[in-house]
């Protein structure tokens, strides 16, 4: 475990911490928006790079699409920028051309200094203390983000929060994944146990249907690669249905494989919505790590969550927050 500084950003050091386990797995994190910089995982091939990262906090600030970030405090979209809690109606800063609120807003809990609350060998902790008002939210809010590498090669991701007043949260874990260097992801092989999706319109925002993906190309309840012949992009909320393991209370989520070196991913999440995300719309003008350019379809997300707009959707998951409540999620990524 090593920390260093990593430049300076909103007159706060940016901090640095690298972890590692007994297996030879690497993580790099920093304080800057929670964000993991780069997660190296045993493979069949030897030691391999699975995450996209950038190389300065200038670039993070002026590049980073939420590279590694912790979305928040309301990661995806709200409709119209505002949401009403308990009969009062608050408005948020709108950070999309649609007038909605994306991630938070546009200083959310991913573009923000965090600060070092505990560090081992394996794992490191981050807090951030919200005030009310901030973005638009009300209460006053302290979230914790702890990044922990279990053995072999998997990267555990735990998120609490707790609130003085009623409002609305769901984190998320926001990594760009390839899972063997090439230069896009279209032939990874996904699986989503999820036999249900929230469709939206043309800006994202969900139209308030659980529709099924039977028949559609958002079908992958079977292993089939990103690559289509209907040419379909991919930034959907998914419905997670497979059965908590009752030893952990997590779900399997996902599986996705790379052909070309056999390296896979599982995702096990207790969260109720998984969004998937292709990386159609990535273009980074820097080099990322090893010197790269990261380029349409660089990487895939999937992001554990609460459902899209739900502060407007009363039937999805509810995303409200009380005063003596603790929000947790966990999220394992597992790769063999």
């Amino acid at each position: 475990m090593q920390v260093r500084s990593f430049g300076h950003a909103d007159g706060v050091e940016i901090r640095e911490v690298s972890l590692r386990n007994a297996a030879g797995a690497t993580a790099s994190v920093i304080t800057w928006g929670a964000v993991l910089r780069d997660l190296v995982v045993p493979s069949p091939a030897g030691p391999q790079r699975v995450v996209l990262g950038l190389n300065s906090i200038e670039d993070y600030r002026a590049h980073s699409p939420y590279f590694g970030a912790t979305p928040g405090r309301f990661a995806n979209r709200i409709a119209g920028a505002q949401f009403t809690l308990d009969g009062r109606r608050h408005t948020l800063p709108a950070n999309e051309r649609s007038g909605a609120t994306l991630h938070g807003g546009p200083k959310g809990f991913g573009a923000v200094p965090w600060r070092i609350e505990a560090v081992a060998e394996d794992s490191v902790t981050l807090v951030l203390d919200s005030p009310d008002g901030d973005e638009g939210f009300p209460g006053a809010v302290r979230a914790l983000c702890t990044y922990t590498l279990a053995e072999p090669g998997t990267l555990v991701v735990v998120f609490e929060a707790t609130t003085d007043a009623p409002t609305v949260l769901s984190l998320a874990h926001h990594s760009y994944f390839n899972l063997d260097g090439g230069p896009d992801v279209l032939d990874h092989e996904v699986l989503l146990n999820c036999p249900f999706m929230t469709p939206t319109d043309a800006n994202l925002i969900p139209t308030g249907e659980i529709r099924s993906v039977a028949g559609t190309p958002f079908d992958f309840t079977t292993a089939r690669p990103i690559r289509n012949e209907a040419e379909q992009n991919y930034d959907m909320n998914f419905v997670v249905a497979s059965a908590p393991d009752p030893a952990t209370g997590l779900a399997h989520a996902a599986t996705v494989r790379s052909p070309k070196n056999g390296l896979t991913l599982e995702l096990h999440t207790d969260q109720p919505g998984v969004q998937f995300y292709d990386a159609a719309k990535l273009h980074c003008p820097v080099p990322g790590l090893d010197g790269k350019l990261y380029g349409t379809h660089g990487g895939f997300a999937l992001e554990c969550q609460v459902f899209p707009d739900a502060p407007n959707r009363r039937h999805f998951p509810s995303p409200v927050l009380r005063p003596g409540q603790t929000y947790r999620q966990r999220s394992e990524y597992r790769f063999a």
